[in-house]
């Protein structure tokens, strides 16, 4: 298959110059092993989704570590976290960097071997599926940001985007297999949730009911955009609240969604502090809504809800593709739901709104919300993403961008 270049290519490459172990987090087949054969060569790899390499890392880790010349990439490391303990002792023998390369699509186990075998060792990168900006090829690596300078630098570089080639990747998702050849998107996605339910979610978190595990996952892909109320999913899906709460940490965890967390300050006494639901790949809700093509999903009653989440989720790989691990983003909501501002990103002190709407005619009323920020005394330029076919001031500080420059 033909191997798409990846924007955290350059992030990958400043690790290697500074930790002597790096691992890329990641959900399933979104490129992880892909991108670290393609910057590196000669890497020796080892993969412990196969039994007998499991089983050994497990049983004689060391003898494990002496079977595999350096440097290494050990995929999927979350099946055998017992090993981290003794790849920090095998660093620590000398000082060479880039020793070894770890893969997981599982944080909850793994990262936590992390943070105590291999601190200040260990060189991490997030990486999501494929960008709008590497699917066009557009070669522009900056995070996302309202400030002038960025939108001049995007101006740069395309900026167009067509109505059909928008929703064929809100279809499709991000998967770099549906990309590098033709490949069918029910297919991929279906073999994609059993495999994802059978390797990670029984094998890892011992989910007793699996039927009942993608019956969630559906009631979660409905919901995409909105409010987490999981009293309300808990309730409808059969299952009890503590319960729910415990399978949206698994999936929060391995990559499959994102919780949008409130801006709640002491200023904004009537924040609601209830996260926001999205999907990291929009083609894997997609699927598991049961829309069937790109023009019926463009069309239909949630494609407010699946533009924003494509939205909210490029300006996110944006982010970590640029090595941040913590995007500064929020969003807001006052408890009577009256004042909402879809995202906020914290940006050298202050607060940049930015509502997101599918429409191509924008109104200067659809950004009347941002002025709630005013209280905080940190409310910056704000912008309104959306379809229309330039950027345009709505007034004094805030203004259109269209969809093209993420």
């Amino acid at each position: 298959m033909a191997y798409i270049e990846r924007h955290a290519e350059k992030v990958l490459k400043k690790l290697e110059k500074n930790f002597k172990v790096i691992l890329v987090t990641g959900a399933r087949q979104v490129g992880k092993t892909t991108l670290l054969t393609n910057v590196r060569d000669n890497l020796d790899y080892v993969n412990l989704d196969d039994v007998l390499e499991n089983q050994m890392a497990i049983e004689d880790p060391q003898g494990f570590l002496l079977n595999h010349r350096k440097p290494t990439i050990i995929d999927e490391i979350q099946y055998a976290p017992e090993i981290l303990r003794y790849i920090k002792l095998e660093v620590d023998r000398n000082e060479e960097l880039a020793q070894y390369y770890l893969t997981g699509s599982q944080k909850f186990t793994l990262m936590k071997g992390v943070s105590e075998s291999l601190a200040g060792r260990v060189g991490i990168l997030n990486l999501l599926g494929l960008s709008y900006r590497e699917i066009k090829g557009i070669d522009f690596y900056e995070p996302f940001s309202v400030s002038e300078k960025y939108l001049r630098d995007r101006e740069r570089f395309e900026t167009e985007i067509s109505k059909n080639e928008l929703w064929e990747m809100v279809f499709k998702g991000g998967l770099p297999v549906l990309y590098s050849r033709d490949a069918d998107e029910n297919l991929i996605h279906s073999t994609y949730v059993s495999t994802y339910i059978e390797r990670d979610v029984r094998n890892l978190t011992q989910v007793g009911d699996e039927l009942l595990f993608s019956k969630f996952m559906v009631a979660l892909a409905a919901r995409i955009g909105e409010m987490l109320v999981v009293d309300n999913i808990a309730s409808e899906v059969g299952i009890s609240v503590a319960t729910a709460n415990r399978w949206i940490s698994i999936l929060q965890t391995s990559n499959i969604i994102y919780l949008l967390q409130p801006y709640a300050t002491t200023e904004l006494k009537r924040a609601i502090r209830t996260p926001k639901i999205y999907f990291l790949d929009t083609g894997l809700a997609a699927y598991l809504t049961r829309w069937k093509d790109k023009n019926s999903l463009a069309t239909g009653a949630m494609s407010g809800h699946y533009f924003e989440n494509f939205v909210v989720v490029e300006i996110l790989k944006s982010f970590y593709n640029s090595g941040e691990l913590n995007p500064p983003v929020y969003y807001y909501r006052s408890k009577d739901s009256k004042e909402e501002i879809d995202l906020i990103i914290e940006e050298n002190g202050e607060l940049h709104p930015i509502e997101i709407k599918e429409t191509a005619t924008p109104e200067k009323q659809m950004v009347r919300h941002f002025k709630t920020l005013e209280k905080t005394g940190k409310l910056g330029e704000g912008v309104l993403i959306c379809n229309y076919s330039k950027t345009l001031m709505l007034d004094e500080k805030n203004k259109v961008v269209p969809v093209g420059y993420l």
